[in-house]
Order: C-alpha cells, then sequence, then structure tokens
C-alpha cells in the first residue's frame, strides 16, 4: 500500500501548514492517547501526565520530530524510522497496537488544528501514512 504521488504531496503540504506548531499537535495528540485510552499510561511512570506538563509538552516534541522526519523520508521511511522502530521494539518494549491508537489520536488533532484543510481526501492521506509510519515501527517487533 504506497502512497501516491498525490498523497506524498498532500501530506508534505499539509505538514508544512502545521510544522509551527507541531509540537503543539503533538503533545494534544499525546493527552488525547492517554485520555481516550489511559492502559497506554503504563509505559510513562515516571511522568507528570497532567496536560500541558513540561514532561508531556517534551514527549510531545518528540512525536513532532519523529513525524517530521518520517514527512522528509517520505521516500524512505523505514530507514528514517529504522532507530526508533528498534528503540520501541527492543528498549521500551511498547506494545505495537499504540502505535495505531497513537496515529489516531494524531489525525484527530491535525483535523482540530487545521478543519479547512482536512479534506477527506486529506484524511485518507494521511490516515495511509500514519498506518505505514506504525507498521514501519512494529517491523522490529516479527
Amino acid at each position: 500500500m504506497s502512497l501516491t504521488k498525490s498523497e506524498r504531496t498532500i501530506i508534505m503540504s499539509l505538514w508544512d501548514k502545521v510544522s509551527s506548531q507541531s509540537e503543539a499537535i503533538g503533545t494534544e495528540a499525546l493527552e488525547r492517547l492517554f485520555y481516550s485510552f489511559p492502559q497506554t499510561k503504563t509505559y510513562f511512570p515516571h511522568f507528570d501526565l497532567r496536560p500541558g506538563s513540561a514532561q508531556l509538552r517534551a514527549h510531545g516534541a518528540k512525536v513532532a520530530a519523529a513525524l517530521d522526519k518520517a514527512v522528509k523520508n517520505i521516500d524512505n521511511l523505514a530507514g528514517a524510522l529504522s532507530k526508533l522502530s528498534e528503540l520501541h521494539a527492543y528498549v521500551l518494549r511498547v506494545d505495537p497496537v499504540n502505535f495505531k491508537l497513537l496515529s489516531h489520536c494524531l489525525l484527530v488533532s491535525l483535523a482540530v488544528h487545521l478543519p479547512a484543510d482536512f479534506t477527506a481526501e486529506t484524511h485518507i492521506a494521511w490516515d495511509k501514512f500514519l498506518s505505514q509510519v506504525s507498521a514501519i515501527l512494529t517491523e522490529k517487533y516479527r
């Protein structure tokens, strides 16, 4: 399920519009994740998970940086995300389902921040892109 040229353009265009607020979107997506799927909090026992906490914002910035790297390396996602995949599989041992849950929360956050730009076509492209990112992040588990 590769991305079409049109889908790549849509993803990069939306990311250009959101990049100045990407850390806020990453943080908001994590807040949504922890609120909607409380079981995901188990991987962060040492974090202050209250909305807007410094630790949550810092991790939101990491999520945003990983997405930025993925968008900028859209033609080589596996190479760009290999180290992150290894970290989550071998060191952090995060349940692979969490990547799909976070992807859903990212889609909602993007839609909230860019409602005029988040068309059905954009939603489909981003859903497909985040599915690929999730698949790459979980491939080391196999």
